[in-house]
């Protein structure tokens, strides 16, 4: 049985292409970039000849500098540790877990922590976020594209009405579901800006924090210096290198690629039936995620059922999936029964019409057996 997969918000298939321009770095180019013999120099100028072509995708503008991470979690970790010390700190409802601990340890240490609403749709209120930013705070983080919603938040426009009340206060944005997927260019107000390789077809180990020049940011890793002693470890460079031709494939194919995926996400909308699920989803969320409910039923039960008969999918965040409901569905409002029976349902570039159709299908067929089976366990108590 060929299995259909479609939890890319989790992570992507590696794509081949890249992954042959990047084999070299495996096999050959193996040497250390912080070697002083020609050979390990040579490995360092392509290191940074690729950090120059990830922030071209991104800022294009120039203004920014790029520290090569580990993962997304890792990245927001450093900027909430390095920024987010004094006063208070104001995030969304929405962020992701690597933000949302990272800055519940933070008020753990003492730093205030203000947490503002969510739209039904997943997406900061932006009133109520603006309301709790004052001359103390320190740092703003909102979450580009949620990542269990695809809510899509203006950063940019929040970045500059976070700065207008506290030109001190820094702003980032964990952008890891929507880098290389929607159209953005990071600009001024934005200080922090969160990306990752695998969420876009390159391999795991492998994720970057881009920084404003000048901006406060101060290593979580202590060792030999590397990445300008802003994360020490020496580099993955096959990862690296392979961020680097995914990242700029996407950027090349993006408008093509966000097309596609948006007749596909609308393909398995009106396939569903309506009878079972409830689309969470906004119409104007990122296409590459698609969240959805079958109130009344459990949302893992459901993933098991859609898994055995060959559909990928997932209850939410992969980072929370041993909740029980998502913290962020309920904080958009949804009652628990909704909560409990979330589904996601993403996908990327590379996802088919044949597989949205199929995977329509399998989710009614489930969702219709499991509440027929519910129905009848009920009956006979």
């Amino acid at each position: 049985m060929e299995v259909i997969y479609l939890d890319n918000a989790a992570t992507t298939r590696p794509d081949a292409a890249a992954t042959e321009k990047a084999r070299a770095f495996l096999e050959d180019d193996f040497y250390n970039p912080s070697a002083l013999y020609r050979e390990g120099f040579a490995v360092h100028k392509q290191l940074e000849s690729a950090r120059r072509a990830v922030l071209n995708c991104l800022a294009p503008g120039g203004g920014y500098d790029l520290v090569f991470t580990a993962s997304g979690s890792e990245a927001d970790n450093q900027v909430l540790f390095s920024a987010g010390q004094r006063g208070n700190v104001v995030i969304s409802g929405g962020e992701h877990a690597a933000v949302y601990n990272a800055a519940r340890e933070l008020e753990r240490r003492g730093v205030q922590l203000r947490i503002a609403k969510l739209r039904p749709d997943g997406g900061a209120d932006a009133e109520d976020l603006l309301s709790l930013v004052d001359g103390q705070t320190s740092l703003v983080s909102v979450i580009h594209v949620n990542n269990e919603t695809g809510a899509v938040n203006d950063v940019l426009s929040l970045a500059r009405a976070v700065k207008k009340i506290n030109a001190r206060a820094l702003f980032h944005s964990d952008g890891v579901q929507a880098f290389g997927k929607i159209p953005f260019s990071l600009g001024a107000p934005i200080d922090f800006y969160t990306i990752s390789s695998h969420k876009i077809g390159g391999v795991r180990g492998v994720a970057g924090l881009a920084f404003r020049k000048g901006a406060p940011l101060h290593p979580l890793i202590f060792g030999g210096g590397q990445e300008n002693g802003l994360r020490s470890g020496t580099e993955n460079m096959f990862a690296v290198m392979h961020f680097q031709a995914v990242c700029e494939a996407a950027a090349e194919r993006l408008a093509e690629n966000m097309r596609r995926v948006r007749s596909l996400n609308a393909l398995v909308r009106e396939r569903l039936d309506r009878g079972l699920f409830t689309v969470l989803s906004a119409e104007d969320a990122s296409p590459y995620i698609l969240s959805v409910s079958a109130p009344g039923l459990r949302g893992e039960v459901l993933m098991h059922m859609a898994d055995d008969a060959g559909l990928i999918v997932g209850t939410g965040s992969a980072c929370s999936s041993k909740s029980k409901a998502s913290r962020v569905i309920l904080a958009c409002g949804a009652p628990d029964a909704v909560a409990e029976g979330v589904l996601r349902i993403s996908f990327s570039a590379k996802s088919t019409e044949e597989e949205a159709a199929r995977a329509a299908e399998i989710l009614n067929r489930c969702g219709k057996e499991l509440a027929e089976r519910m129905h009848s366990s009920s009956c006979k108590k």
